[in-house]
């Protein structure tokens, strides 16, 4: 049966899109390539025919998720910044921040994965200080992005780490507030 043009790469990025939220909400030890092909509507016997193996998905997925950052736009940055730090981006690690959802983990990844999450770790930080600076200089990197983005990160790490409401919403408030 021959297939329309467009097909394959149609469900190349039907099965990334799927990986990249599993791979946030679950982890990417959690998550097997037959779940994965399944959450895309796929069999598992079509998975080597989109990608060599397993850590060539997660790659792919991680960089995917990246390019749905929050950052991205032209919101104010104190905009952008408190929607990072709402409940919803908290409640939801699957549509959001790849670097606060997978970050830990990445840094214990081998190989092009590892690659992908140093990459974007270094992308989400220049994001940050354009967000600040939008006139900095390329490459510069101020103490004041360094302690905002960490400050980001950290808060929807804790948020969604300590299992209570009420405390979670003190998390947010109190990196919102910023010092």
């Amino acid at each position: 049966m021959r297939y329309a043009d467009g097909h394959k790469e149609d469900v190349h990025a039907r099965i990334v899109k799927a990986a990249a939220c599993a791979l946030r909400q679950d982890g990417i030890g959690a998550v097997s390539i037959p779940k994965l092909m399944k959450l895309a509507g796929l069999t598992h016997g079509g998975f080597y025919g989109h990608f060599k193996d397993r850590d060539d998905l997660v790659a792919e997925a991680v960089r995917h998720a990246a390019s749905d950052s929050l950052l991205a736009g032209d919101k104010p940055a104190a905009e952008v910044f408190d929607a990072y730090l709402s409940k919803e981006h908290a409640r939801h690690p699957e549509y959001g921040c790849v670097v606060a959802a997978l970050g830990a983990e990445g840094a214990r990844q081998k190989g092009p994965v590892r690659r992908v999450f140093a990459e974007i770790g270094r992308s989400f930080l220049r994001q940050v200080e354009r967000r600040l600076h939008p006139d900095a200089a390329k490459g510069n990197l101020s103490d004041e992005a360094l302690t905002t983005a960490s400050r980001l990160v950290g808060a929807i790490v804790l948020a969604r780490l300590v299992q209570d409401d009420t405390l979670a919403e003190r998390i947010l408030a109190a990196a919102k507030a910023r010092p």
